[in-house]
């Protein structure tokens, strides 16, 4: 059965996740400032909010936390997740509230317990740890960086030299380098490349991790090139079309912002990365906020425009908070800025598509299974 479904989405006007309602339904209450609401400052000429489409979650987010879900709904509480599920503060603390356990390694799960892998992926060497201590292990790998470890498999059969432009310490780097652990470099930022020595210039070939910068990797790729002629590059882009997608949104939004304000934890990489994104295409101030109480009365002194923005692994209600208290402060001038629409979802890990009868679940992403 096929990764990919397709499904009919709003253009993230509103949450694009309408399924693992529980997240959203069980969401943290209302963060407040203690000292109250953001204070309505008199700012000249009309304030107004500009809010990227597309957004928030992703297809292999909603795939990840839908399954920890799912999990918990067949198996009950406990259920071991290792690591971050994805990386949000609040839909860890959510996930917790309904009986999840996250632990750093499989040895901290009891042996035959229920395990799930983050959407970030393994290296094989955690799913052969997991097997021997008889865990059953649900596998919520985003299927696009599963691609990414197929090719770096396929690769260093073909014994080539593997550059992996990536953020070392990274879950998801760790899990593709440890494909094939003997044939990867991890190239960090273009200013590695000066320094970078391999053994073969005529059989190189990169890869990258997919919640990258766009404009970063490919400059990264474009000193890799210089410095070896004969690099060559993966079948398709490895960077996800979700974070490619939510960079462009910002870029359009960000010389027209006085401020941006990104909505994402901070070991999100793709959150961060909208960060510096905004402020290199002419925001004048770019922060990152886990929750809207986390604003800062002085970040708007003066401010007319804000753009507004969420990384892949944030939830709408999140969004919706901080716009909430945006208008409190006379922000209540809301426009769309679409770059894109999304459909694309997939389906469950395949140890989830089944009912306790044996039938396909169709709580679906899309309501559709095939």
């Amino acid at each position: 059965m096929s990764d990919v479904l397709a499904a009919q989405t709003a253009p993230q006007a509103r949450d694009p996740r309408t399924i693992g309602a529980p997240v959203v339904s069980l969401a943290m209450p209302r963060l407040r400032r203690e000292a109250g609401r953001l204070k309505n400052e008199p700012v000249s000429g009309e304030k107004k909010v500009l809010l990227a489409a597309p957004r928030g979650y992703c297809a292999g987010v909603d795939r990840a936390v839908v399954a920890v879900e799912k999990a918990l709904d067949r198996y009950g509480a406990p259920v071991y997740v290792r690591k971050q599920i994805v990386h949000n503060v609040h839909v860890v603390r959510t996930l917790e509230k309904m009986g999840a356990i996250f632990v750093e390694e499989v040895d901290e799960v009891p042996e035959g317990a229920n395990v799930v892998f983050s959407a970030h992926g393994v290296s094989p060497a955690v799913v052969n740890a997991a097997e021997e201590r008889g865990l059953h292990a649900i596998d919520a790998t985003c299927p696009l960086v599963t691609k990414v470890h197929r090719e770096a498999v396929r690769f260093a059969k073909q014994d080539l030299e593997i550059l992996l432009i990536g953020h070392t310490g990274h879950e998801e780097v760790e899990g593709t380098a440890g494909e094939a652990p003997d044939h990867i470099t991890i190239v960090n930022s273009p200013e590695d490349v000066d320094t970078l020595e391999v053994e073969n210039p005529d059989k190189l070939v990169w890869l990258s991790q997919t919640t990258l910068s766009v404009d970063e990797t490919m400059e990264t790729v474009r000193r890799l090139r210089e410095k070896f002629p004969s690099l060559q590059d993966p079948p398709s882009d490895d960077i996800c079309y979700a974070t490619q997608n939510r960079q462009v949104a910002i870029k359009k939004i960000a010389r027209q912002a006085d401020l941006v304000i990104v909505v994402g934890s901070s070991n999100s990489s793709n959150s961060v990365r909208l960060v510096e994104v905004a402020l290199e295409y002419g925001a004048k101030a770019a922060y990152r906020v886990d929750f809207a109480s986390e604003v800062k009365q002085e970040w708007l002194d003066g401010v007319r425009t804000i753009g507004v923005t969420s990384g892949a692994s944030v939830p709408e209600v999140l969004v919706q908070e901080l716009l909430d208290d945006l208008a409190d402060a006379g922000y209540s001038d809301v426009e769309a800025t679409v770059t894109a629409e999304e459909d694309l979802v997939f389906s469950l890990p395949k140890e989830l598509r089944q009912d306790a009868s044996g039938n396909r679940d169709a709580r679906a992403l899309g309501g559709r299974v095939r």
